[in-house]
């Protein structure tokens, strides 16, 4: 052991002197975007490998009984969480996200393989989720501590958990330019040479690892052949609309089961539930089972028989109203089976159910419109739907662009791509703020945009510029005591006036007593509760963000602030500190 710490202190010292911090960082996007995208191909097979054993050793399947397995997944998750991991796990890019903005990119060791072990129990046995999620968290987790190895500055690890994203994504989609975009969108990156070069890096060097272990196995077997017409520029508004609308009830009904199941307080609970219900969903709309690339691979070669599955309306399956219910059931219900499963317990990402939802959706307009005397194409608009519903959802339009342009060949499509991701933007931006992979963190306060005053507050912490050097004054104590105890040994000009419970009762400013400190009559006769005041606001440890401090010392006026922790008086934050300190992380995140 003392060998090896040895070799690598060894090799830390080479590298300082002949490698340079840039090229170094090169090498390293260039690792991490191969670790990311070699994560991204095992979680795959593994989850392929038990969909096969399940679909051809067990006798599910051919009884119709696999819509059982949902549940035994989520056993599996669910024993593998409480006697081995013993902790939950939350959604994987949100995690991401908030070690970003609070724990300066750390991220523990266990986020490596955990995404491996759960997430393919989870999909291979049924459960309605992705597995980009999982993958993206697996190497963020390798990117973090790989950083850490190295002695890598915060921002240089935030950067190198970007390109691990970016590797996961070229490596399943085998896009690589709507990898990239993806980074910059949800991590948000800025997009200079500094970034764009480890990100390019990263890219390439994940879909190289795909390419390598799968050879030419692209995600969809489809080119789409159609090109874009002019006279349907109306339909893709319309799309455009569709996917909006849609994208608002997939993420209220996401927050919305999960407030639900929260009432079932415990974890077999939710699982019995969870379970029963995806179960019984899956018996009538089979295409639910697990990601459901399939089913998009079949809707965009115009096999929607295939797609949709043996169900009990199998013999009216050619009526195109009864096909079109049914892809209704899907857009309706994949985001109840999605989130169902995160609820009852199970592990997995959100883009590829929005995929789903959206190829679906997409398909339906265009069979309607085709039913009512026009004539579009179908797998154009089950290729914009996906796009529709991905900037919708994650709010990442350039992303849903290029990503469908890169997976389908369809740079023709350029056009309808952009009305319809551009409309669902704008209209579903209106009724959610933030995306699903934001919205927990917007709300404590802990979200990282490209808005930089926004971003520097995040990262800043209330601890940074608490000060506690302040000598503490008791209401009842005598005037005369408080010159010698607290003026005379204090380099400070204002004072906290706490009671026997350390409870902060008011504040005394040294202009307020100048007058009266040579006034020895008053000395004895007066007390600190005469010249004490209240503080014009206070801030709560628990409660209040970098930005509401900010806030509060706008508000108010006041250069000093005290700090309420646990109902109890802990120290101030000045103005001047909070400043200097924005300023330093300014310059840090600008840099």
């Amino acid at each position: 052991m003392k060998d090896t710490k040895k070799i690598f202190t060894s090799f830390l010292k080479w590298r300082y002197k002949h490698i340079s911090q840039k090229n170094f960082l090169f090498i390293l996007s260039v690792l991490v975007g191969f670790i990311a995208g070699l994560a991204a191909v095992t979680i795959k097979n593994i989850t392929h490998y038990i969909e096969w054993i399940l679909d051809k050793g067990i006798v599910f399947s051919q009884n119709q009984l696999y819509f059982v397995l949902p549940t035994i997944g989520l056993l599996l998750v669910y024993l593998y969480m409480k006697f081995i991991l013993r902790k939950p796990m939350r959604n994987s890019i949100s995690t991401i996200l908030y070690s970003l903005s609070r724990k300066q990119g750390d991220i523990k060791t266990k986020n490596i393989y955990v995404p491996l072990i759960t997430a393919p129990l989870t999909v291979g046995f049924g459960g309605s989720v992705g597995l980009l999620g999982p993958a993206v968290a697996s190497g963020a987790a390798i990117s973090s501590n790989l950083a850490a190895l190295f002695h890598s500055n915060p921002k240089t690890k935030s950067l190198l958990i970007a390109c691990a994203s970016a590797g996961a994504i070229a490596s399943i989609f085998k896009a690589p330019i709507a990898a990239i975009i993806f980074a910059v969108e949800v991590f948000s990156l800025d997009l200079t040479l500094v970034s764009l070069l480890p990100l390019l890096f990263a890219s390439i060097s994940g879909v190289l690892t795909s390419y390598f272990f799968t050879g030419n196995e692209n995600l969809f077997n489809f080119k789409t052949t159609d090109p874009f017409a002019i006279q349907d520029t109306l339909f893709y508004i319309l799309l455009g609309i569709g996917t909006a609308f849609a994208s608002v009830y997939f993420t209220r009904m996401y927050f919305g089961i999960n407030r639900l199941f929260k009432h079932l307080h415990r974890d077999w609970h939710r699982l019995l539930v969870g379970g029963i219900i995806i179960g019984s969903m899956l018996y009538f709309i089979p295409p639910l089972y697990g990601e459901g690339l399939s089913f998009i691979d079949n809707l965009m070669r115009g096999d929607h028989i295939t797609a949709i599955g043996k169900t009990p309306l199998n013999n009216y399956m050619h009526n195109i109203w009864i096909v079109v219910l049914l892809l209704g059931g899907i857009t309706v219900f994949k985001a109840v089976a999605m989130t169902l499963t995160f609820a009852a317990g199970g592990y997995g990402g959100i883009f590829i159910p929005t995929l789903v939802m959206g190829s679906a959706l997409g398909n339906i307009i265009a069979k309607i419109i085709n039913q009512i005397g026009f004539q579009v194409s179908e797998s154009n608009f089950t290729l914009v739907g996906m796009a529709g519903l991905i900037t919708g959802v994650l709010h990442a339009p350039l992303t849903a662009i290029f990503l469908i342009a890169e997976i389908s060949g369809g740079y023709s499509l350029f056009v309808p791509l952009m009305i319809t991701a551009a409309i669902s933007y704008s209209i579903t931006k209106r009724f959610c703020e933030h995306s699903i992979y934001t919205q927990g963190l917007a709300e404590i306060g802990a979200l990282i945009t490209h808005d930089k005053d926004h971003t520097v507050l995040t990262i800043m912490k209330l601890d940074n510029v608490i000060e506690t050097n302040f000598i503490q004054l008791h209401p009842d104590m005598p005037f005369g005591e408080m010159l010698h105890q607290g003026v005379s040994k204090s380099s400070r000009n204002l004072f906290p006036v706490v009671d026997s419970k350390k409870q902060l009762i008011g504040i005394l400013l040294l202009d307020d007593i100048r007058d009266s400190m040579f006034k020895t009559e008053q000395y004895n006769s007066t007390t600190v509760s005469m010249y004490m005041t209240d503080a014009p606001d206070v801030i709560v440890y628990e409660r209040d963000s970098m930005k509401s401090v900010m806030q509060k010392f706008q508000d108010s006026g006041a250069w000093n602030l005290p700090v309420i922790k646990n109902g109890k008086y802990h120290g101030f934050v000045s103005k001047s500190k909070m400043l200097t300190v924005y300023r330093r992380e300014l310059i840090n995140v600008t840099q």
